[in-house]
């Protein structure tokens, strides 16, 4: 796998979405990368990288994070994984893409207009979402997207927003990097590219992270809401494409 200017921006770029807003880098990396170098090679990469933010983020915010709902959302996930496994692998992909599509523009579009619509106060609410997720990860590796729905119906702030779902992705994330060099997809060519990625990978990290500092709590919300809307734009472009 050829390590290409184009690898390296479009690293840097979904590096850069997730550490600002804590998720969105597997959505918009993946489709591109898998044109530029193949499934094979975009997956593990993005995965290496996915793992790197994660790490780095916990080590630095490691307090900012809600612990109450980090382990219910990993407990509840890992309980669902095997369903996915199970019961949603299979033709119905597209059409449970498409509708997971519709949802994220749904509920951003609906947030958008009518804010503080519904709050979620308990912690017990982590297990119904973290559930979900898992049997959604487990099919189809989209578990991001129903805890990021959470974090907004708990009212996270900036910082515990991001902080916390780095707390729930980065043990999945391993389990996936692992499962990755089980399966021989750690190639020389990706441990070379991901190598060379390393430092502008890093770069977007640290500016991601003083960008998230800086939102106020209500215009973070706003923006997150607009990411949801974008990546079920992307994620139902997907489908159909």
């Amino acid at each position: 796998m050829e390590s290409s200017w184009l690898v390296y921006l479009i690293l840097l770029v979904s590096t850069f979405i997730r550490s600002t807003f804590g998720f969105g880098d597997a959505l918009v990396a993946m489709p591109l990368l898998a044109l530029v170098v193949g499934m094979q090679a975009a997956t593990p990469l993005v995965a290496l990288c996915a793992s790197t933010i994660a790490l780095i983020i916990l080590l630095r915010n490691w307090k900012q994070v809600r612990i109450q709902s980090a382990w219910r959302l990993i407990v509840s996930s890992i309980l669902g994984i095997p369903l996915g496994l199970l019961y949603l692998k299979g033709t119905q992909e597209e059409l449970l893409r498409g509708i997971l599509a519709i949802v994220l523009i749904g509920f951003g579009s609906f947030s958008l207009a009518k804010p503080q619509w519904i709050t979620i106060r308990e912690e017990r609410g982590a297990y119904a979402f973290g559930f979900v997720a898992g049997i959604l990860g487990g099919a189809y590796n989209t578990n991001g997207p129903p805890v990021v729905i959470y974090g907004t119906l708990k009212r996270w702030d900036p910082g515990s927003f991001r902080a916390t779902l780095q707390g729930y992705f980065l043990p999945t994330s391993l389990f996936i990097v692992l499962g990755h060099g089980m399966a021989g997809l750690w190639t020389r060519s990706v441990i070379h590219s991901y190598l060379s990625a390393l430092p502008l990978v890093l770069l977007a990290i640290f500016l991601g992270g003083r960008i998230n500092r800086a939102f106020a709590p209500q215009r973070f919300s706003r923006y997150v809401h607009l990411l949801l809307i974008g990546l079920g734009l992307l994620l139902l472009w997907q489908t159909l494409g």
